[in-house]
């Protein structure tokens, strides 16, 4: 599609048929919406959330958008994926229904409800696509303008890609940095804090981002002026605009009606991001929304007749239709002849979505009838058994939870009869087809998941020295730098200074000031940053400063980073390193260990933490061979103490989900990580002296937990076993308990009770008798593993208190 700024270079027949077109497929949209909406209203899908009143600037955007760009946007672009080619009708309904066929629903496999959008960046076997010969969409997330710090990495991308030396054959990601990211965002989502950040931060960095607000006045049915100050983000970001002698944005405003204008302004905003890496607002005003919200109520309950009355005659079909009559495009028949079409089509194209979604179902219903017909025939309950058989044959249109629920319900009713072996084959065989389809990728599939890799051990010169921790971090990192060009790492204090405990010393200046930067008090674009990058095929190593300021991400990595591969089911990944450092320092704010927060809502990223700074190393150089996210939590207090150099740096590799037996014992195994680790082992040393031997074990990587389940091996030799972490009680430790307890069986083989022990249920007082009073000291680890030893043997172990 050409611009419609230069109709004179086409003969007028050209032009008008790409009017025509346009509008086409914006009729055709909107009737998706309305159709979509009386799906939901009629029970066979869950929930709608749709793009109508948005049509026309979205064709505007998509004549701008060239292979190799990439949108991060929200719920109501669905005129943009048509217009691009990227969704059909079918696929729009197969979304709506939750097709779990990746054939139907590319955008999600059904994990995602329609109007989250993606393409593949990944083929069946998880290996990159040449990402400049499509139109790239970032899988959508649902929370609001979360999808906002992933775009300025997206944008970021191609900055690293123009400037960086070494890149110029990553040619299936990048043609010298000339893509455009674009984003795409509600008024009303503009208020949130991640709008704001994301829009500092593509000012300071400088990059092409095209940035679209979509304005119909309402956030569902808040209006403007609970919003936004002086009712228009446009006005209030007038700071942001660049001049001539401040860098900053390019600010456009159009109205959302307004077609020519609108093509005009993407063809503006595309050029100047694309040929000057300046970021571009486009605010996109006057638009409606129609159907309201949502399929969850109507915009008539808050809108006044004076609005609903200009919502349609400013409506961007409507003024559309207006203009091309206008200007002798087409008549008004002709146009209405285009709407018939357009209904029709959608009509039919629903049906055969509907049809394709329940197919499978009807086959599988009749199937499993067939299995319980034949079991009941030589059942002493067969009437109760035909009853379920001709209650599930009787649903027109049954779900699989229809299915199963009822061979299941079946099952329990012939238990020791012939027919259970049939029906328990039956269900388990079922379970085993079905489960995946809501289940998989979670983590990668792929050749190169973290289990890929094998362990390669440092190696060590005979006169080695001992060096400040830090220092083997920093050689190790510079080893990587200059191995794969495509790392870099970024942070607050990361640049100049070499980070906060000097890992990254001389890096920049080594490297450069696009690889290893300095980044803003901004840790939720620190972290999109990273994920938008890792999506075009740059490895970069995110850094946040302090384990506790990961709160301030930890929306982000939660929503989008730890679901992308289970919410595009393996066609899109981020492997972004998360670098942080924490655990006993001194006070509230720098020395938490919220270690059981962090894993449960980051499930689908890796949470490794490294005793000292080889394994970390370790584990920095096992990720780069894999394709999959993990945050790597080092030991604050660790930069200091001395480790041997490694002969191998960049080569040797820390297994994930592997344990290390850092002690031999036999009376009592103790599980611990990270810096509590040294407690721990000064803490054996002193229960030696009593004659209590204890077992020590490194867990290392807490997600995945120890693959090898050389755990319980170790509590079946001691028969005891004590779980200590600095986290709050029943935080990380309740994970490890149960990991150990229930998923390895070790209570067959405890003579004691299993116990945990914890830092105190507050956040950790200031000082060293702060940290002493507020978390486990070597002592506590002597008593408590002394106390366990008294229950067991009392005359050899009295009590202490």
């Amino acid at each position: 599609m050409g611009k419609l700024s230069t109709k004179e270079t086409l003969s007028f027949e050209d032009f008008k048929k790409e009017v025509l077109n346009d509008y086409k497929i914006a009729t055709v949209s909107r009737e998706c919406s309305l159709l979509g909406r009386k799906e939901v209203l009629t029970g066979k899908a869950k929930f709608g959330i749709f793009g109508d009143g948005k049509e026309v600037p979205q064709l505007a955007m998509a004549k701008a958008f060239k292979n190799g760009d990439f949108r991060s946007g929200y719920y109501r672009d669905q005129t943009f994926m048509m217009a691009i080619g990227a969704m059909n009708i079918e696929q729009f309904f197969a979304g709506l229904y939750g097709h779990t066929d990746l054939n139907f629903d590319p955008m999600s496999g059904g994990r995602q409800m329609g109007g989250h959008f993606a393409t593949h960046s990944l083929d069946e076997n998880g290996n990159w696509k040449n990402l400049t010969e499509q139109k790239n969409s970032s899988a959508d997330i649902s929370p609001t303008a979360g999808q906002m710090p992933r775009l300025l990495g997206l944008a970021q991308a191609s900055k690293i890609y123009r400037n960086v030396k070494g890149l110029e054959n990553h040619t299936q990601f990048s043609i010298s940095g000339n893509e455009v990211a674009w984003g795409t965002i509600g008024n009303a989502s503009t208020s949130e804090g991640l709008f704001f950040e994301t829009i500092n931060a593509a000012g300071v960095l400088q990059v092409p981002m095209v940035m679209s607000v979509w304005d119909d006045e309402y956030g569902i049915s808040v209006h403007a002026r609970y919003q936004t100050t002086k009712e228009n983000i446009s006005e209030i970001l007038k700071g942001f605009q660049r001049d001539e002698e401040n860098n900053g944005y390019e600010i456009l405003r159009v109205k959302g009606w307004d077609y020519p204008a609108l093509v005009d302004t993407y063809q503006k905003a595309a050029e100047i991001a694309r040929t000057e890496h300046v970021p571009v607002l486009v605010h996109v005003n006057e638009l409606t929304q129609p159907q309201g919200h949502s399929t969850s109520g109507s915009h008539e309950r808050y809108k006044n007749k004076e609005r609903l009355a200009w919502e349609a005659e400013f409506d961007c079909l409507a003024q559309m239709k207006l203009w091309m009559i206008a200007n002798n495009i087409a008549t008004e028949e002709e146009l209405n002849d285009i709407d018939a079409a357009s209904k029709k089509e959608v009509l039919e194209g629903k049906r055969s979505a509907w049809a394709a979604f329940t197919a499978p179902f009807k086959a599988e219903q009749q199937e499993l009838v067939n299995v319980l017909n034949t079991i009941a025939a030589s059942s002493a309950n067969k009437v109760f058994i035909e009853k379920h058989a001709n209650d599930l044959a009787a649903i027109k249109e049954p779900i699989r939870k229809d299915i199963i629920t009822t061979a299941r319900k079946v099952l329990r009713m012939i238990i020791g009869e012939s027919g259970q072996a049939q029906l328990a084959t039956w269900i388990t065989d079922y379970t085993a087809k079905t489960q995946p389809k809501f289940s998989s990728h979670l983590f990668s599939q792929s050749d190169k998941t973290v289990y890929s890799v094998q362990e390669v051990k440092a190696t060590y010169d005979e006169t080695a020295e001992e060096v400040d921790a830090r220092l083997v971090l920093r050689d190790n990192f510079d080893a990587i730098f200059a191995k794969h060009p495509e790392t870099l790492i970024f942070g607050e204090d990361s640049g100049n200074i070499g980070d906060v405990n000097q890992g990254l010393e001389g890096m920049q200046e080594k490297y450069g000031e696009f690889r290893v930067a300095d980044a803003g008090i901004r840790e939720a674009t620190i972290l999109g940053q990273g994920i938008g990058m890792a999506m075009r095929g740059l490895r970069p190593i995110a850094e946040i400063q302090y384990l506790d300021y990961l709160l301030y991400a930890i929306q982000i990595m939660s929503d989008d980073l730890a679901t992308l591969q289970y919410r595009t089911s393996g066609r899109q990944k981020a492997p972004l390193i998360i670098r942080t450092r924490g655990h006993r320092l001194e006070g509230v704010w720098h020395s938490g260990s919220p270690m059981g927060m962090i894993i449960n809502a980051i499930r689908g990223i890796h949470v490794l933490v490294p005793r000292n700074m080889t394994k970390a190393a370790g584990f920095y150089n096992t990720l780069l061979e894999t394709d999959e996210p993990a945050l790597i939590v080092e030991c604050l207090n660790g930069y200091r103490l001395k480790e041997k150099m490694p002969t191998n740096l960049g080569e040797f590799k820390t297994p994930i989900g592997v344990v290390e037996t850092i002690k031999e014992g036999t009376d009592i195994t103790i599980v611990s990580y990270g810096s509590t680790l040294r407690l721990v082992e000064q803490a054996a040393k002193e229960l030696e002296s009593v004659g209590i031997s204890a077992e020590i074990i490194d867990i290392q990587s807490l997600l995945p937990f120890d693959i090898n389940h050389d755990i319980v091996k170790s509590v079946a030799k001691t028969n005891r076993l004590l779980v200590i972490d600095e986290d709050v009680p029943g935080g990380a430790s309740a994970y490890i308990l149960q990991e150990i307890i229930e998923n390895q069986n070790a209570y067959r083989h405890l003579d004691s009770e299993p116990q945990t022990l914890a830092a105190k249920a507050h956040r950790p007082a200031y000082g060293t008798d702060g940290d002493y009073f507020s978390k486990p000291s070597i002592e506590d680890i002597f008593e408590k593993v002394y106390a366990i030893m008294n229950e067991a043997n009392p005359a050899k172990f009295p009590s202490l208190y």
